[in-house]
């Protein structure tokens, strides 16, 4: 499970800026790492990367006691540069604005009374394909920008490609809304490439799909991402990427460097995070035939993601896999009992419903398994939708789902997914916040919703879109 933080005071302490940074540093240096990845560096502005790190308060693991330390040459006149730049802890202005916006509460009190205390790392905050409230996902500066929120865990989703290496893509057909495919010479290799009648109108928007297999990791690795938008309406290529809701914002596209699992992995050991890889659902029939001409398996996919891990030295206890699929979990939890004891069931509607069911999360009835079933079958980590876990008594205040009540009392460990995916809370909040509407009408009740499922609900961690919003909460909390 994510490990548990013992609560501790908090003091009182002034803003030192919006950037602050942590203390009681140690002087230690690791190797130079990323030498064979030169676009990093260049995105870093870096010629060399060194790690050192300060100690956190709330340390448990030896493998995540350090944060980096970048230290730079100046690439501009090439002399030695002994200056350091520390990634450091920051809120920004969101949790407040968030914080302003609640009704009159004691939590609301209680959380203003934090608006002093120094941002921390925590591992109750969990990264959700780096911060793709306003980064494209699953990039460079998602990932760093997640890391400066104080997220103690990065989420990278695992798809393959052609030659049938990892990366870190929400869903293996999702090229051509996450990226800039379509403007490059890759769009022709795609699945369904973009398709023109005589007068350069595009005539099939609703069905271009481009997929990680369809292209080698090189040429992954030569596109940018961009944020996760289509118009499947549009009669232009250009109407067709510039979709991006209104509530989001393209601001922070221009690098937007996509990794491959390796790298997502090499980056999160030198922030000193820990990992949530989820392999992702295959969007072609397996075993599935690649570049080699061999066949590639479920099972293979599956073994892939774990010896990445292994073979770059990460220790299990830090490393949370999840599917899905529940015969994926079960198979690391059989193959890899270390990786496996942590393995994460991720669960919805569109997994867990019994047969000719519609899922509610107050009858029993209408789950595939129940939560005791789950655990006699070896699992300890589940990680529902958040609107699972919570409901409403239908007179505006929240409280725990009969499925969260079920689950605790059967003993798994919880996580949940995923805030900050929804626009502006006044309507609602969407799916996400499924069967809350009476509860649910201002962005202010997004704190009411994150203290019942810490609170009562009890889960261990909550995957954010912007982790800095859970981040201020689990520090003001001591969790």
């Amino acid at each position: 499970m994510l490990p548990q933080r013992s609560k501790h005071s908090l003091k009182k302490q002034p803003l030192l800026s919006d950037s602050v940074s942590r203390t009681h540093c140690d002087n230690k240096t690791s190797p130079t790492l990323f030498k064979k990845h030169s676009t990093w560096l260049a995105c870093l502005g870096v010629i060399s990367v060194t790690l050192s790190g300060c100690q956190t308060e709330n340390q448990q693991h030896s493998q995540s006691a350090h944060s980096p330390l970048i230290h730079a040459q100046n690439s501009a006149d090439n002399k030695s540069d002994n200056r350091t730049k520390q990634v450091n802890y920051s809120y920004g202005s969101r949790p407040f604005y968030l914080i302003d916006d609640m009704d009159d509460s004691p939590l609301k009190q209680e959380l203003q009374a934090c608006e002093a205390q120094t941002p921390k790392k925590t591992d109750f905050s969990i990264s959700h394909r780096g911060a793709p409230l306003q980064y494209p996902e699953h990039t460079l500066d998602g990932y760093m920008a997640a890391a400066r929120m104080g997220a103690g865990v990065l989420e990278c989703d695992v798809a393959f490609t052609k030659d049938h290496e990892l990366v870190c893509r929400h869903a293996q057909n999702d090229l051509h809304t996450t990226t800039n495919i379509l403007t490059t010479p890759l769009a022709n290799q795609c699945t369904q490439p973009p398709k023109f009648d005589a007068m350069g109108n595009l005539t099939n928007a609703s069905d271009i799909e481009c997929r990680t297999s369809d292209i080698s990791l090189a040429e992954f690795k030569s596109l940018h991402g961009k944020m996760d938008a289509a118009d499947k309406k549009a009669t232009s290529l250009t109407d067709y990427m510039n979709a991006t809701p209104t509530w989001r914002t393209e601001l922070y596209n221009q690098n937007a460097q996509l990794l491959s699992l390796d790298e997502h992995i090499a980056l999160a050991k030198s922030l000193g995070l820990k990992h949530t890889p989820e392999l992702k659902a295959p969007s072609v029939d397996m075993p599935h035939i690649g570049s080699d001409g061999k066949p590639y398996t479920q099972a293979d996919y599956r073994q892939q993601l774990i010896n990445a891990y292994r073979r770059a030295g990460v220790a299990p206890d830090d490393v949370f896999a999840q599917s899905f699929q529940l015969s994926d979990v079960l198979a690391w939890q059989q193959h890899d009992p270390e990786f496996g004891k942590n393995a994460v069931y991720l669960i919805d509607d569109s997994n867990e419903t019994a047969d000719n069911q519609t899922f509610n999360k107050d009858d029993p009835s209408t789950w595939k398994h129940s939560p005791q079933q789950l655990k006699a079958m070896g699992v300890n980590i589940i990680a529902p939708a958040t609107w699972l876990l919570v409901s409403s008594d239908g007179q505006g205040k929240l409280k725990p789902s009969t499925y969260a009540m079920q689950a605790k009392a059967a003993g798994l460990d919880m996580i949940t997914w995923s805030l900050e995916r929804s626009g502006p809370l006044a309507n609602g909040g969407g799916w996400y916040y499924t069967g809350l509407e009476d509860a649910i009408n201002n962005d202010g009740d997004m704190y009411n919703y994150i203290d019942v499922l810490a609170q009562q609900v009890g889960v261990k961690g909550i995957f954010s879109d912007w982790p800095t919003t859970v981040t201020y909460y689990a520090n003001c909390k001591g969790l």
